[in-house]
């Protein structure tokens, strides 16, 4: 392997942090989601706020030296576009500077789903170009702040999650129909904002590498039928190809477009937009992967609808792979593939930066976690990854697993554990919050220790 490879971790500031009201944070839509019954809230998460050296120390002692976390909005700017918090600045400064002490290089990630929410109730989120405004504005003051420490950097997580409905859920929209056309026009707002970041960066910053981060779920036809392999690619152009075009070339596709034409979507699209756009030069392209999904055109409604919405009427199962609980299907055939298809058709260096599997785990304060499937999904991801690399030649810039000390799901579910370290709390009892590594913990430390070379 590469000398120069990054093995790490990836995680979010909600999912991570706690000390939601503490030190001058201001308030995000997350801080005020209540728990439910099979969820927690997200007040206290696993509090690396103030742990964070010790899950340093973890990831120094599995041969880590990439962590790749999110500067809250929130904290750094209380209302999204006011003072600056210099309490939570100073925070990141501890945390980068823990990070750099032990070895690990950081990555920062810009907006993870957590708009302030002052701006989701003054804005309506990013249906708002105030709040594009806002976001570039916090953007470059964190830019300036750690570009000296800090060469690696992402916009938006899951960018491709935008132009999906699932944008009504991570964009802080709080009114509105959720329209074809209000999904469009905060895609296109995220856009705006990434693009005049990717220029802001290598205007200013010859030694920063900017790049561009989808969630990468490959949708296989679900028959050789026709119509599947036509979805199956009507899916991939939208919410995949789209974007990868748009953060190499500075263009959005020629299919999507055609589609808003066609179908006279008022996307927001204004005078001058599109020379913003032209402003994108990804250093790297980034992705998180955890499974793969099959798409049956039959399922579709007979009134025509945006490819975008397509996997929620025809979406299917892939009879031929494993599952985890959760029934997301075990791939990593798809892993390798995504990356060297991903590679073949942009020459711009790949990066996973998500990788894992959910699994539901109890410590009995004693015996040590055998998580054996966790192991194998690393190993058989790994060894796909290194098959794109050395048979297939695609150029890899290294290897983030998500979540790798135990934190809230994305749904605020700890109980879906992602983690070679076990944290000690459940979604309703906070525990003492123990980091306790699992059998994969000692497993991962050994393949580091050789750079990956062997499984």
């Amino acid at each position: 392997m590469p000398k120069d490879f990054f093995w790490g971790n990836s995680v979010s500031s909600m999912q991570t942090e706690g000390a939601w009201n503490i030190d001058g944070k201001g308030l995000s839509v997350y801080d005020v989601r209540p728990a439910t019954e099979q969820t927690s809230d997200w007040h206290d998460a696993i509090d690396e706020y103030h742990r964070y050296d010790e899950d340093l120390d973890l990831m120094q002692a599995m041969h880590m030296n990439m962590y790749r976390i999110q500067v809250s909005w929130s904290r750094v700017i209380p209302d999204g576009d006011g003072e600056i918090n210099e309490a939570g600045l100073a925070f990141y400064d501890r945390l980068v500077d823990g990070m750099l002490k032990r070895g690990i290089t950081p990555m920062i990630c810009l907006y993870h789903f957590d708009m302030p929410l002052a701006l989701a109730k003054n804005e309506n989120g990013f249906m708002s170009r105030h709040t594009v405004d806002a976001f570039v504005r916090f953007g470059k003051i964190v830019i300036d702040h750690f570009a000296d420490r800090v060469k690696y950097w992402i916009t938006f997580n899951e960018h491709n999650l935008y132009f999906t409905d699932e944008v009504f859920n991570i964009s802080g929209y709080t009114q509105g129909a959720k329209t074809v056309d209000d999904l469009y026009t905060i895609f296109h707002h995220t856009m705006l904002a990434h693009a005049q970041l990717d220029a802001y960066v290598h205007g200013k910053y010859a030694d920063v590498k900017f790049g561009g981060m989808v969630a990468a779920t490959p949708v296989y036809p679900a028959t050789s039928k026709p119509n599947d392999v036509l979805a199956a690619q009507q899916i991939d152009q939208f919410l995949y190809q789209n974007l990868n075009e748009a953060f190499v070339q500075g263009h959005y596709d020629h299919q999507v477009l055609t589609y808003i034409k066609d179908h006279d979507i008022d996307y927001d699209h204004q005078a001058g937009d599109d020379e913003i756009l032209a402003g994108m030069h990804a250093d790297f392209l980034s992705f998180s992967y955890y499974q793969t999904t099959t798409i049956n055109a039959d399922k579709l409604p007979a009134d025509e609808m945006a490819p975008n919405y397509y996997l929620n009427y025809g979406g299917e199962a892939n009879r031929f792979l494993a599952t985890n609980e959760w029934g997301w299907a075990i791939d990593p055939t798809g892993f390798r593939t995504l990356i060297t298809d991903l590679y073949n058709r942009y020459q711009v260096p790949v990066f996973p930066i998500e990788n894992g599997i959910g699994i539901r785990e109890h410590w009995d304060g004693e015996h040590q976690i055998e998580d054996d499937l966790r192991i194998q999904y690393h190993a058989e991801h790994i060894k796909a990854m290194k098959d794109a690399m050395f048979i297939d030649g695609a150029k890899v810039l290294g290897y983030l697993g998500w979540g790798l000390i135990d934190i809230p799901s994305s749904h605020a579910d700890i109980e879906k554990r992602y983690g070679m370290v076990y944290v000690n709390r459940s979604n309703h009892d906070l525990k003492d919050l123990k980091r306790v590594p699992k059998k994969s913990f000692y497993w991962l430390q050994t393949v580091l220790s050789k750079n990956g070379d062997e499984l």
